[in-house]
């Protein structure tokens, strides 16, 4: 287990225990950090995992309080807590592959011009930011987020935004240069002219090829980070 998981985890069952109220601010993330004797770092990544959950929320000025109370939180830290651990990340890169086949090829049949445009604007942002990987995962989470939108399925577009979430962590550390980078764009490129054309069973070969090596990437990232 990461130390995100086990921190996120150990959260999770001080939350569900009723030793806190709803709407309790938490401690800091130093005293956090001190209490758990993890590193900062460790602790700001767990609670912002915890936050895509919707299990605390994050008053900017303020500090990061608990949402709701714990008979309210303990059915969804029973259906997502156990994904915040190494044995389900694995099954998670593939629950989001075939998700994001079924966004592009929905995509490809349901998207509106303005939403072409926008993905195009995204591919070129991810073009223009090969050199600073921050920016250039923005866009990608753009680019995806477009075609879930565009996809026309709330319930698609809310899963795979939980799950590239929860993936985040990994999927930041996956691009390790200009390299990895210039290999997405291609890939998008692919899957944005699909789209454009709308051939829903191109946009679909060109996302299960592009899930293919990316869930490569970000599961060489999660085993390097989880080596004995």
């Amino acid at each position: 287990m990461t130390p995100v998981s086990e921190v996120a985890e150990r959260l999770l069952a001080f939350f569900t225990s009723g030793q806190i109220a709803a709407g309790t601010r938490l401690p800091s993330e130093r005293q956090l950090s001190a209490s758990l004797g993890v590193g900062r770092s460790a602790v700001r990544e767990a609670l912002a995992a915890l936050e895509i959950l919707g299990i605390v929320v994050v008053r900017p000025g303020s500090g990061t309080y608990l949402r709701d109370s714990a008979s309210e939180l303990l059915p969804r830290t029973l259906s997502w807590g156990m994904m915040l651990g190494a044995p389900r990340t694995r099954e998670l890169v593939e629950l989001r592959g075939g998700l994001e086949v079924q966004a592009a090829t929905l995509a490809a049949d349901r998207i509106t011009d303005d939403g072409i445009e926008r993905l195009g604007e995204h591919l070129d942002a991810m073009r223009g930011s090969r050199g600073e990987l921050a920016a250039f995962v923005e866009a990608d989470a753009r680019f995806h987020g477009e075609l879930a939108l565009s996809a026309g399925n709330q319930v698609l577009q809310e899963l795979l935004q939980s799950i590239r979430s929860l993936l985040r962590i990994w999927a930041d550390r996956a691009l390790e240069g200009k390299r990895d980078a210039t290999t997405a764009v291609h890939e998008h490129a692919a899957i944005f002219a699909a789209v454009r054309d709308r051939d829903a069973d191109a946009a679909a070969s060109a996302m299960a090829a592009h899930m293919t090596t990316a869930a490569a990437r970000l599961l060489a990232s999660f085993d390097e980070a989880n080596a004995p």
